[in-house]
């Protein structure tokens, strides 16, 4: 099946993530092009990555010349980079926000396993009191250029959100000041109403620094749109080549981290520009291709030829769940406006269907709470609730609802309608045409709705008619998500979804809660939680907040996701973590990059 290019699953919202931008699939054509000429691994110099047989037809381990010292990796990079901007909407791979930390570097480190924050550019998080956070910074931070990396920057970087629309600037919302107490310790005080830590500490762990010699020289006209074609950061790589088939990067050996964090094996790392499905899943089942965040089918059956293919898990569903694309339901709508129709909703919907076929086995069903069930939410999680309060596939129990207790009728065309006239559609569910898995997801969605009598049908636009629509409120259902899993969650995702403070109305942009939602409980829940000062106190409001999710239904969870897909083969490199040797989690974002300097080349 052909299908344009589709998104990674990284959070979508406001939240210390980049947009769909970075998840995104493979085309899926009949060759790897590029201009009209043929692209390989290892272009520009960098070898080709081959791995040989030996005799017998068993496979060879580790690939020879250049491109044995290089790690191939996939699945950020969908087509020729036109800029390494961390500011811009777009920026190319590796300078978004929420993705590996080759160049530029946060502050702390988010560890999606247990939720802690680790240390970065900061040595470590110091609570002064309820409403302050110290930061110092480690010994000897450097930019690249050899420049001191002092709180000044720090302080430049946070500045500039606050003074200009950028995509962390909604911190500022709970944010007071950031100040340097010192040249190497960075204060951040929060807000006393709504004091909320979270968003602060979500920042902390999501904010890419800047160096301030290098951007104070911009118009603020030019923050977003300058390209950065040789970024200066403070990481452990910089860009050597990139053109239309690949970004290389090289090692840069004078990084300030290295007595820290160590040296990477690998000299350079580079991000092939594929176009083919097919041929990302050969590469990566090969060996060309050392690790991905590819959205990958049935990839056990990888391992099943014998293949060095892992991932987190040994058994499905092999991820690690860190977000929650939802059936996101305008609130607006007539007939959509009412909670019972919701709920006989969340009940005709065939999760089961869902997660065998959308999310091919990596998912389980998705259960009736916007708190995830594994990693470290799952402290905040109640599965009595859930079973008692909420909802599982049971079309008899959707019918049950629409008759029994909405006393709805079917007409002549077997469409319910409710009492006062109104008709269960027709609605159209929409997703971005090419993402195939949420494709999937709306057209078992439909199917099950128009099993228990709702008019129904799916649309799939170009994802940015689908942002456009979203944000305006100009739909009726849609799958779409929520944040992810972050310093700041599940709280973001309560916000996201149920917080009507500052949602613009329909008609008018919004970049949360666009099913413009309305509970007068919510506002003051989450400021509950956000104030919280311990997990404890923070579970009994999430608790309610999630009793006021089900009995409301404002949107149905449809499947888990990774927060980012993470696939490995040991072909040329080894030692990547796993469930089993969870020494750093699988993620590439964050904490994620603890792993890259454990690697070790096959036959050292």
């Amino acid at each position: 099946m052909t299908e344009p290019k589709n998104h990674t699953g990284v959070d979508l919202n406001s939240w210390g993530s980049s947009m769909e931008s970075s998840r995104r699939r493979f085309l899926a054509m009949a060759g790897l092009t590029a201009g009209g000429a043929a692209v390989g691994i290892g272009a520009a110099g960098c070898g080709t990555a081959q791995t040989g047989n030996r005799p017998g037809g068993e496979q060879s381990r580790g690939r020879p010349g250049a491109s044995g010292e290089t790690f191939f990796v996939a699945g950020f990079q969908w087509g020729p980079p036109n800029n390494f901007n961390p500011l811009g909407p777009s920026p190319a791979w590796p300078c978004g926000n929420a993705q590996i930390q080759l160049i530029y570097e946060t502050l702390l480190r988010f560890n999606m396993l247990d939720g802690s924050l680790q240390p970065g550019l900061g040595a470590e998080l110091k609570e002064v009191d309820g409403q302050t956070l110290d930061v110092p910074l480690q010994e000897g931070t450097k930019w690249q250029d050899g420049s001191e990396l002092t709180a000044e920057d720090v302080v430049f970087t946070f500045e500039l959100a606050k003074d200009n629309e950028l995509s962390y600037s909604n911190v500022w919302e709970y944010l007071e000041s950031v100040t340097a107490t010192d040249p190497r310790t960075i204060q951040f005080k929060a807000k006393s109403n709504p004091l909320n830590l979270l968003p602060i500490r979500n920042a902390l762990a999501t904010t890419l620094i800047l160096p301030k010699a290098v951007w104070s020289k911009l118009d603020a006209k030019k923050l977003q749109t300058d390209t950065n074609l040789k970024p200066i950061g403070s990481g452990p790589f910089t860009i050597d080549k990139a053109d239309q088939t690949q970004i290389n990067l090289a090692r840069f050996d004078d990084y300030w981290g290295k007595a820290l964090y160590g040296t990477p094996a690998m000299t350079t790392i580079n991000h092939p520009i594929f176009r083919s499905n097919n041929d990302g899943d050969l590469k990566l089942e090969s060996g060309e291709i050392d690790a991905s965040q590819q959205f990958t089918a049935q990839i056990w059956k990888m391992w099943e030829k014998g293949k060095p293919v892992g991932t987190w898990l040994k058994e499905k569903p092999y991820y690690l769940p860190g977000n929650t694309p939802l059936l996101q339901i305008n609130n607006k709508v007539k007939g959509l406006d009412n909670p019972l129709v919701r709920r006989a909703i969340a009940f005709a919907i065939d999760t089961p269907n869902i997660a065998a076929t959308a999310m091919s086995d990596y998912s389980d069903p998705a259960n009736a709470s916007l708190i995830l069930p594994t990693g470290y939410e799952e402290k905040f999680y109640d599965q009595a609730a859930v079973d008692s309060q909420g909802w599982k596939y049971d079309p008899d129990k959707a019918v049950e609802i629409l008759e029994g207790e909405l006393k709805a009728k079917k007409g002549s065309d077997g469409i319910y309608e409710l009492p006062d006239g109104t008709r269960l559609g027709p609605w159209t569910m929409i997703t971005p045409t090419g993402w195939s898995d949420w494709q999937t997801a709306c057209e078992v969605t439909v199917k099950s709705l128009k099993a228990v009598g709702m008019d129904v049908a799916t649309e799939f636009p170009q994802a940015p008619q689908v942002t456009s629509k979203m944000q305006n409120g100009d739909f009726e259902l849609a799958c779409w998500s929520a944040s992810g899993v972050s310093p700041a969650s599940p709280w973001s995702r309560f916000r996201d979804l149920m917080d009507s403070r500052g949602a613009a109305p329909l008609g008018k942009t919004t970049f949360f809660n666009f099913i413009r939602f309305s509970d007068p409980a919510v506002p003051g829940l989450l400021d509950q939680a956000g104030a919280a000062t311990s997990d404890e106190e923070r579970r009994t409001v999430y608790q309610q907040l999630d009793a006021i999710f089900r009995e409301k239904v404002p949107a149905v969870p449809l499947m888990y996701r990774p927060l980012e897909f993470y696939e490995f083969n040991e072909t040329n490199w080894t030692g990547f973590p796993t469930s089993e040797n969870a020494f750093a989690p699988p993620m590439w974002q964050g904490a994620g990059i603890q792993w890259l300097f454990k690697l070790k080349k096959v036959g050292t």
